[in-house]
């Protein structure tokens, strides 16, 4: 069944609201929060969905944890366990494969006329995009908080307090998001939601198990690991690793910082445009 769409205009008059610019800024974020209520709407009333894409990361981290825990531990020191390792890991490899939803929502959306509809009322373009990557960042970090309460029912600690790993969570929402806006663009330019769907795994596959996510990277042959350290995954891992239970921070996160807006400085305006264009 179809969320509603809006009621009523989003950008009727309204007594409090500034003009010029700022109008201007003012009705984009309240058109964008309009759009992020309705996908998160959707998103609840499907309660298969709400399942199933919580269990999949829960399961994850335990058959990861027990299957790889003995392999990969050993390369680890021995002050570290393999779950401290992996679960910042898995916290940037569920959010790269939830970005791929993204590209699924919005290709349905395009098939089912949902996005005519918007474009039919008197709102921000930019909207209808950013509505939707906003709705899965929010979906993202509630998954990453079931992650931890399960790690922690198998040994994961966090060991740097709280801001830090208050930090690694942000780092991994931001890396998440810059990943659904990537999804975004293909799914301007890929029709049809399963096609949009094959695209993004193929795409995700590879660059996820080729990081640090899982191992590290001194586990890897020489002509991998040279391209597994330049990943943004692996710097969004590194960086997420290091709040989470101590190491270098400042280099991978500031690189993932850098990859993250720098990515999104480029592919935003291309999916404005795409869609602006689209008739």
């Amino acid at each position: 069944m179809t969320t509603p769409i809006l009621s009523t205009s989003a950008t009727a008059l309204h007594p409090a609201a500034p003009s010029g610019i700022a109008s201007r800024l003012y009705w984009q974020g309240r058109d964008t929060w309009t759009v992020t209520k309705r996908n998160l709407r959707h998103f609840i009333r499907q309660p298969r969905l709400l399942v199933f894409s919580t269990i999949q990361p829960m399961m994850f981290v335990v058959l990861f944890s027990f299957v790889f825990g003995g392999v990969a531990g050993a390369a680890l020191p021995a002050d570290i366990s393999y779950i401290d390792f992996l679960l910042p890991g898995i916290f940037v490899h569920s959010a790269a494969f939830r970005s791929t939803q993204t590209a699924v929502g919005l290709a349905e959306d395009l098939e089912r006329g949902v996005v005519d509809r918007f474009r039919s009322m008197p709102m921000s373009r930019v909207a209808v995009l950013a509505g939707r990557t906003l709705a899965d960042l929010v979906r993202s970090l509630v998954v990453i908080l079931l992650m931890i309460g399960v790690a922690y029912l198998i040994g994961f600690r966090f060991t740097q307090g709280v801001l830090s790993a208050t930090g690694a969570v942000l780092i991994v929402g931001l890396f998440g998001l810059m990943f659904s806006w990537l999804f975004i663009c293909l799914a301007l330019y890929v029709p049809g939601a399963e096609a949009a769907q094959t695209a993004g795994f193929v795409f995700v596959f590879p660059v996820v198990f080729a990081s640090s996510i899982f191992v590290p990277l001194e586990t890897m042959p020489e002509w991998l690991r040279a391209f597994a350290s330049q990943s943004p995954l692996t710097h969004a891992a590194d960086a997420a690793r290091a709040l989470s239970i101590g190491g270098e921070v400042l280099r991978p996160s500031v690189l993932t910082f850098v990859w993250c807006v720098g990515l999104m400085a480029v592919v935003i305006p291309i999916c404005v445009r795409r869609f602006r264009s689209m008739t």
